[in-house]
């Protein structure tokens, strides 16, 4: 229920806070009062669009907080524990807009974006005002609405279904596993032999590319390095190079070597060098001379490189990974060639299953028909007593067969409409398209009537659905607010006094003036000025044969 509303800078709201009761709260007051600020305030917290109109004049922000009281099991508060929100039942919502067009959102104290405040509140609270379409009129929420008549019953089914339907996924993975039909394991078995084949052509091998890379950069540079290599040779080993140049050195040296050891060391190292300087020489000489460019040679290394390329771009980025495609590819082949049988027994599997689905599925259809025929004799039935004598209200069920049903989903192969006709001789026709704004007050209130106890709402909110009734019909829409607020809390907004007498909470929203501004104010009234105030909803003067005709317009409904 919503225990408190604390309103700031709302409209002509400069600050309210309201303390709800558990029951019906009446909210009454002038045309133009300001009652519809009450509810726009709600509609702002629960997460309806913001705007800066809204905004009080002079102020740079408005702000409303909102105190609800659930159960501790409720789908509010499972839903704040798929946000890692605590709560011990009690849910806080702050919401605050601003004229720059920043908000914030705080769900006990976490910051939450517009989407999540929805997803919790559309547990909290329904609201129904005249202009607004019933939660009914889509054919997507009638079945949920048989469903939570059924309730558990439902709910066994569906649990039944999810697991036959996820045993009906695993069982076509492995199908797919194996190919699928037989066309598309022919087409697998078809594409994974060429890329065998193509790949065993190839006979690469791990490192062969930067082989042939290198092997490449050699034969197109060969005039380069032959270049060098003649002109290395030639300052090492042609008359006068570094060679002669060496050895004369060294024999010089050598003429002086007995003569210290300093001399000794630096003939050794002179004969080492030349060694060095011999040995470097010779294999410059060799590999100037087996350096040829062949022109063959270099062709085949291109083509052989495009090739690895090829592979590379089909398969992977190395020789490695072409490899290990292909050891995968022949696994692939070898399951698909002798996939036939389990094939053939998983698609056993399957329409077996298929077969406890659509059992499953008829078994939900019969229990919602059954759930149906109930919960439209009982709107009918109250229907009447709102003053719609030749209502008829059914739920067409679509048709379907093996054939034609959907095996795909845990809410059954079901689609429904609901019918509706408020007139004696008039056909039925789908809801959306023939209830009229008055009728579908009352239908509403039939309906939720009904389903008090199904669809675990904590709080209902009526703006002005009682509007053109009056008389008998007036004190059957008061008695069934009574009804629903056995379970349910109501926020009735109410021209009513007969809503009002039933009220357990009254609200006055009024208007004043202070500081040359205008302000409107909220008030519980008191029992004296719940009288008076039911007195001018009928339409009197404050007279005292009002105020004892108000007395017993409460204390009937107070036996109630």
């Amino acid at each position: 229920m919503l225990q408190r509303l604390y309103i700031k800078n709302i409209a002509l709201i400069s600050e309210a806070d309201i303390e709800f009761d558990e029951k019906l709260n009446v909210l009454s007051g002038e045309t133009g009062s300001g009652k519809s600020v009450i509810l726009d305030s709600i509609n702002f917290v629960l997460g309806s669009k913001a705007d800066k109109t809204m905004i009080r004049y002079g102020e740079q922000e408005a702000a409303v907080r909102a105190e609800f009281v659930v159960s501790e099991n409720s789908e509010a508060v499972k839903k704040l524990a798929e946000y890692d929100i605590e709560t011990d039942g009690t849910i806080v919502i702050h919401r605050k807009f601003g004229l720059d067009g920043k908000g914030a959102i705080k769900i006990n104290g976490s910051a939450v974006t517009a989407a999540m405040l929805k997803s919790v509140t559309q547990h909290l609270v329904d609201v129904h005002g005249q202009s607004e379409h019933f939660f009914l009129l889509s054919e997507d929420n009638q079945l949920k609405v048989l469903d939570g008549i059924l309730g558990e019953r439902a709910a066994l089914i569906k649990a039944e279904l999810s697991v036959l339907i996820k045993e009906k996924r695993e069982i076509r993975s492995k199908i797919a596993e194996l190919g699928g039909d037989g066309a598309e394991r022919e087409r697998q078995c078809d594409l994974l032999n060429y890329q065998i084949n193509e790949i065993e052509r190839a006979e690469i091998k791990i490192g062969e590319f930067d082989e042939l890379k290198a092997r490449q950069n050699i034969l197109n540079n060969t005039e380069r390095i032959l270049s060098a290599l003649n002109g290395a040779r030639s300052v090492l080993s042609d008359d006068g190079g570094s060679l002669d140049g060496v050895s004369s050195a060294r024999h010089l040296i050598n003429g002086i070597s007995s003569f210290g050891e300093a001399y000794e060391q630096l003939s050794s190292r002179l004969e080492g060098l030349y060694a060095e300087i011999s040995d470097v020489a010779e294999l410059i000489s060799d590999s100037a001379d087996d350096l040829t460019f062949d022109g063959r040679e270099a062709e085949e290394i291109d083509e052989r490189l495009t090739l690895i390329k090829a592979l590379r771009k089909k398969y992977g980025a190395d020789e490695a990974e072409i490899l290990t495609f292909l050891e995968k590819a022949r696994a692939r082949y070898e399951l698909l060639s002798d996939s036939a049988n389990a094939v053939e027994r998983y698609n056993a599997q399957l329409a077996d299953c298929n077969d406890r689905i659509y059992k499953q599925c008829k078994r939900l259809t019969a229990l919602r028909a059954e759930a149906a025929e109930s919960f439209c004799g009982n709107v009918a039935a109250e229907l009447k007593t709102l003053n719609i004598p030749n209502a008829q209200f059914t739920v067409v069920f679509g048709e379907y067969t093996m054939e034609t049903a959907n095996l795909q989903s845990a809410n059954g192969a079901d689609s429904v409409c609901f019918m509706f006709s408020a007139n004696k001789g008039e056909p039925l026709k789908p809801l959306s398209k023939v209830i009229s704004g008055g009728e579908m007050s009352r239908f509403m209130l039939a309906v939720k009537t009904v389903l008090k106890d199904v669809n675990g709402i904590s709080t209902y909110i009526f703006d002005e659905i009682d509007a053109g009734i009056s008389g008998f019909t007036a004190k059957t829409v008061a008695e069934k607010f009574i009804t629903i607020a056995e379970n349910t809390q109501i926020l009735a907004v109410s021209h009513l006094p007969q809503v009002c007498a039933a009220s357990s909470a009254q609200f006055l929203i009024y208007k004043e003036e202070a500081d040359g501004k205008t302000l409107t104010r909220v008030k519980r009234l008191d029992e004296e000025s719940k009288i008076s105030e039911i007195a001018r909803l009928a339409g009197s003067v404050d007279s005292e044969i009002a105020r004892s005709h108000a007395k017993e317009l409460i204390a009937q409904f107070k036996k109630q």
